[in-house]
């Protein structure tokens, strides 16, 4: 990012981190993409264990931040959007169904103003319930997005997504 002047993104990312980690320190975040550092940054578990299972899902999304999109991926090395949201659950201890419909069919619905950090965002595109994300909190949400893309956070409130919504969930 030399010469360059972080985006808003950037900004919304380390504050939505901000809240999530508040209370415990972690090393300088990684630059996207940079696989090396990934497991360098952790919470410690006597927070982690604190915190609720949807919280220390959402924890493990933002880990994932920067890496690629992969249909069928569910592991660090690509994501679509059901694998990343299975893997993070995985990982804070709870097993959902593997794809999004599964997921759909396995949640209580959750209205938008009632929404807290993990819960699940699905969205429909083309007709159908086929994209989710995990709730971070005042409005933003982590998503593997489509191919040729990141995981990365997006608004809720943006068009797109705003148009698309269809509902929460909570596991």
């Amino acid at each position: 990012m030399a010469g360059q002047r972080p985006s808003i993104l950037y900004f919304a990312v380390i504050g939505v981190a901000s809240l999530l980690f508040a209370g415990c320190s972690w090393e300088q975040p990684y630059q996207q993409g940079d696989a090396a550092n990934r497991s360098a940054h952790y919470v410690p578990s006597s927070v982690a264990d604190s915190r609720s299972v949807n919280e220390r899902a959402a924890i493990f999304a933002l880990r994932q931040l920067g890496t690629p999109y992969r249909y069928g991926g569910m592991s660090p090395q690509g994501f679509d959007c059901s694998g990343l949201v299975v893997y993070a659950y995985q990982k804070a201890g709870v097993n959902l169904p593997r794809t999004t419909r599964g997921l759909w069919k396995n949640m209580h619905p959750v209205r938008k103003k009632e929404l807290r950090t993990g819960d699940l965002l699905f969205f429909n595109i083309d007709g159908k319930v086929s994209h989710v994300g995990i709730y971070l909190g005042s409005g933003r949400f982590i998503h593997a997005p489509s191919s040729g893309s990141q995981v990365s956070v997006a608004n809720l409130e943006d068009g797109f997504y705003q148009r698309t919504f269809v509902a929460g969930g909570r596991p």
